[in-house]
């Protein structure tokens, strides 16, 4: 396995230790994990977004209707 060395604040350093479930848990792990749950909300959002935006379009259609506006003016 390549290895390579990186520069991270103090402070950084502290929230990550903070953030580690054992003690034992190397930063590797620790970043591995945070990475891929980025990922994974990352992605969740996107596909929330996508279902926000269909339904937009359905809520107009719905809202925007002749029968409404005639109960606007009742």
């Amino acid at each position: 396995m390549k290895q390579s060395t990186i520069m991270i604040d103090k402070k950084t350093i502290e929230l990550l230790k903070k953030t580690k479930e054992h003690p034992r848990e190397t930063y590797n792990e620790l970043l591995k994990k945070l990475v891929m749950s980025y990922e994974f909300v990352k992605k969740r959002n996107q596909y929330d977004e996508f279902l926000h935006k269909i339904q937009q379009e359905k809520m107009q259609e719905v809202w925007d209707n002749d029968a409404d506006e005639e109960w606007e003016d009742a």
